[in-house]
């Protein structure tokens, strides 16, 4: 009966053992299992960044957050730095989650996440800071410009990171190197942020002054806006001229206007109205407005070339303007003499017609005489012979002698 007991007690005594050395092998092998999981984050500059470690089995083990520079963040529910921009978000014993606010570049680099096992298993989560890019200026340009001058738009932004992007845009519409000569942009890398340069060069006429050019900066900061300049080109040009008269015809005693139109920068008033190369009469029913020159009330000693002549200090231009008044009978009865005009064409070509028919003739029948004339001249002594002699003329012959008998 001892023995039964001491042989029992001898094999629950080796169960325990194989029991507790499973239980052990178990335990092991699920802290070899447990691996922090974390992920890499991207923050504009001044924003908050929430940096989570996650574990799947955790039997109790602590987590922790370290900064690039090995300082312990937080371990556990437990703030280890004094920093005030740090705060836990959320601490269990499968997840810890701080948040960094005001974020700057410097806070940029990898964060390590360790769950303290045997050995300490570690993750690392890369936190990349975007440099937002300051607003762009353009220099280079000195106003005003002189119509055919080369010039240069240097457009600059710094700050931005990763290194920014330059677009150019003429009144909107945006320029591309067919249309305009661009450079490339140049990247500065200055300390963690860059400069970024682009130049537009062209040449300039009257048709840029007043044009918008813009550079609009594109990054990855900015999702929905972009950062831009703008710079509004002044070019000064010679004047161009040109007279525009009221549509109505110059009759005799009827208004009409001519209109001086220029174009030119400075804007070059007054403008000179001559007549003929001399000055205007002095009339009350002339008037000179401004540009305009008005007559109230036509009349024929107003016929002659009017001059409008506009100058700057880059040259100057005139537009000339005949004028012929109207008598307004004459005018009433144009439509008879259209028509008069175009029956006296009809003659003309009828008659032109008639004459080329009848030269025609004359020349046919004119070959046919000396045709005649040739073929009797062989036998006869003068030329009234080979006339009657000739073919087709005997008959006219014997009438002819018929009738001498």
């Amino acid at each position: 009966m001892i023995v039964k007991q001491r042989v029992l007690f001898a094999l629950y005594s080796m169960c325990g053992i194989l029991l507790k050395a499973a239980a052990t092998k178990n335990k092991a092998k699920g802290a070899q299992g447990q691996f922090p999981i974390v992920q890499n984050v991207t923050v504009t500059e001044g924003g908050t960044a929430n940096m989570t470690c996650r574990v799947d089995h955790n039997d109790n083990t602590s987590l922790q957050w370290s900064n690039p520079a090995q300082q312990t963040l937080y371990f556990g529910d437990k703030k280890a730095l004094r920093d005030n921009r740090i705060d836990l978000v959320r601490a269990s014993w499968k997840e810890l989650t701080i948040s960094i606010r005001e974020v700057t570049l410097s806070d940029e680099g990898p964060y390590t996440c360790s769950l303290f096992t045997m050995p300490v298993k570690t993750a690392k989560a890369y936190l990349t800071v975007l440099g937002v890019p300051e607003k762009p200026e353009i220099n280079g340009f000195t106003k005003p410009a002189m119509e055919g001058d080369h010039i240069t738009l240097t457009c600059v932004t710094s700050g931005s990171k990763p290194a920014a992007d330059i677009r150019w845009f003429r009144n909107e519409k945006e320029v591309k190197g067919i249309e305009l000569q661009m450079r490339a942009k140049e990247v500065n890398a200055s300390g963690k942020t860059f400069t970024v340069r682009s130049s537009l060069e062209l040449q300039v006429d009257r048709s840029d002054d007043g044009v918008a050019y813009t550079c609009k900066v594109d990054h990855v900061a900015l999702p929905s806006t972009s950062q831009q300049a703008t710079e509004v080109l002044e070019v000064h040009y010679a004047p161009r001229v040109e007279i525009r008269p009221s549509k109505s015809l110059p009759l005799e005693g009827h208004f009409l206007k001519l209109e001086c139109v220029l174009k030119g920068n400075p804007s070059p008033d007054p403008v000179l109205w001559t007549k003929d190369g001399g000055e205007l009469p002095d009339l009350d029913r002339v008037i000179i407005e401004g540009r305009d020159l008005t007559f109230t009330s036509l009349n024929k000693t107003d016929n002659g070339t009017y001059r409008c002549e506009a100058s700057n200090h880059l040259g100057t231009n005139h537009a000339e303007y005949k004028l012929f008044v109207y008598d307004p009978n004459a005018h009433n009865h144009s439509p008879d003499h259209a028509l008069i005009g175009g029956v006296v064409a009809v003659v003309v070509f009828v008659t032109l017609c008639l004459i080329i028919v009848l030269g025609r003739y004359l020349a046919r029948h004119k070959g046919t005489y000396l045709t005649n004339e040739a073929k009797g001249a062989d036998d006869a002594p003068d030329a009234d012979t080979a006339i009657i002699n000739a073919d087709g003329n005997h008959a006219h012959a014997e009438e002819k002698k018929e009738y001498f008998i």
